[in-house]
């Protein structure tokens, strides 16, 4: 009776919380309310801030406010909760980042791999892409959902009276399979979706979607001596992976690209 009940729960909050990206169609577990999702990224972003150091190149500041400004505008719909800021950080990183609530941080270290504006509107295009999609949210429900898993596993455990070693199997074999068979794939599938619809939203500024395959390609050969895992085990698809996707992605947004550039002329 207690595994039923503890079953029937956890249906009834996987049923209920259900969402739409709008730009693809894709069905996702939401979990969170965009009113608690924002909060947390505030305040995540607020740390961030605290703790890291902010730039005050007024090059690089100019170049992310303005790249950043045409893209949130490509977006095209208003976000609940959400209020634009791009923040440069001084670091040699090559890393971007974006949190819900319209959060989105640039390291100095990718803007000398981003060398041209269309190439910095592929990687910006992609952080805001994840904050629209609610990749966040998304990605904490399915936390919220492989904890609530775990706890079903020990409620049937406890029922049938498994011994301890082989409740210590049984965890670590869930909690591989709950790794490597579904937070890793849903993380590579957001990292690809935030790229399909990054490359919308540059191509909408009226930046080149094109850029987005130098850009690739050339983060691929800055990263080319450090340890790669496979991409089973990545949770980002591989760099050749990315590209390929790219590319064929490319050429629906060419029509757009054209058609939104003459609104952008300096």
């Amino acid at each position: 009776m207690r595994v039923c009940t503890v079953l029937a729960v956890f249906l009834a909050v996987l049923l209920s919380g259900c969402a739409t990206v709008p730009e693809t169609g894709r069905r996702q577990v939401m979990l969170l309310s965009p009113n608690q999702e924002a909060a947390m990224g505030l305040s995540a972003f607020a740390e961030i801030k605290k703790d890291e150091k902010i730039s005050r190149d007024p090059v690089a500041n100019a170049r992310v406010q303005r790249v950043g400004k045409r893209i949130a505008q490509s977006v095209g719909r208003d976000l609940p909760n959400a209020e634009w800021e791009f923040v440069v950080f001084e670091s040699n990183a090559l890393n971007a980042f974006a949190l819900p609530g319209g959060k989105v941080g640039i390291y100095t270290g990718i803007l000398k791999i981003a060398e041209t504006d269309a190439e910095l509107a592929a990687v910006m295009g992609h952080e805001v892409a994840h904050v629209t999609s609610r990749h966040g949210a998304e990605r904490t429900s399915q936390q919220l959902l492989v904890l609530g898993g775990a706890l079903l596993t020990e409620v049937g455990m406890e029922a049938k009276e498994v011994d301890e070693k082989k409740r210590n199997l049984i965890r670590a074999a869930y909690g591989l399979g709950a790794s490597v068979g579904v937070m890793l794939p849903y993380s590579r599938l957001h990292e690809s979706e935030a790229d399909a619809i990054g490359l919308r939203f540059a191509a909408g500024a009226g930046y080149d979607p094109r850029a987005a395959v130098s850009f690739w390609r050339k983060m691929s050969a800055a990263s080319k001596d450090g340890m790669k895992v496979p991409e089973f085990l990545s949770t980002h698809p591989a760099d050749q992976t990315r590209i390929r996707n790219l590319e064929q992605l490319i050429p629906q947004y060419l029509p757009l690209y054209e058609q939104s550039r003459a609104r952008f002329q300096d």
